[in-house]
């Protein structure tokens, strides 16, 4: 199934969430995962019969992952769709998760296989099926602050390809792989639009350049 077919009419109103407090996954995005607990295992089998699809979501407050059964959740998330996965020998999933469309939760079910599910709804969030070309403001400012927060973080990039990243590709690309805090991952996710998005990334960066910046290596790859 191509994203770009799909409406928010083909999407499912009920799916499997996985609640993680150290990732974060926006429409358009990419995200590998390391699957390795019975619980998700059991998801990433359903969802393979299912579509594909599942949630990923994040916990209120910081856990140190798996997040304990219970945990109150934000509530918006992002629909994912698995693009890629291989089953290791002890028995994990490696995947590759494709942002699909956010989400606001509706309510949520009775747990399934040992997993947490919810009843969802996109409606306020169709526009992320659509492939976003516009040009951000700002964009010198954007990769100056990143420049400053990446050699602070000691990590090395090739700024070559980084200047031709197209924006939504590059706004999109940093968001997810820079070690912000939970409350300010979520704020990313929950931004309306590329430009808000580019302007808090931009922001975000400055302020832990202010705190220091991020601990070396804390940057995901």
């Amino acid at each position: 199934m191509n994203r770009d077919d799909m409406g928010i009419g083909g999407l499912p109103e009920t799916l499997p969430v996985f609640p993680l407090s150290g990732a974060l996954l926006l429409p358009h995005g990419h995200l590998p995962l390391n699957i390795f607990e019975p619980r998700y295992l059991n998801m990433i089998d359903d969802s393979l019969g299912r579509g594909r699809f599942f949630g990923l979501v994040r916990p209120t407050q910081s856990h140190i992952d798996p997040v304990a059964e219970q945990t109150a959740l934000f509530p918006i998330g992002c629909l994912g769709r698995i693009v890629s996965f291989d089953e290791t020998p002890d028995g994990r999933y490696m995947i590759a998760l494709r942002g699909i469309c956010r989400f606001r939760i509706s309510h949520e079910r009775a747990p399934e296989n040992g997993y947490r599910s919810c009843r969802v709804d996109y409606s306020e969030f169709a526009d992320d099926l659509r492939q976003d070309g516009s040009h951000i403001e700002g964009r010198d400012r954007l990769l100056a602050a990143v420049r400053r927060y990446l050699e602070l973080a000691e990590i090395d990039v090739d700024w070559d390809v980084l200047h031709d990243t197209a924006d939504e590709t590059l706004v999109t690309s940093l968001a997810m792989i820079c070690a912000f805090e939970p409350g300010e991952q979520q704020a990313l996710l929950e931004s309306p639009d590329l430009q808000s998005r580019s302007k808090l990334l931009a922001s975000l960066m400055d302020m832990a350049q202010l705190g220091n910046g991020p601990e070396p290596g804390t940057t995901r790859h």
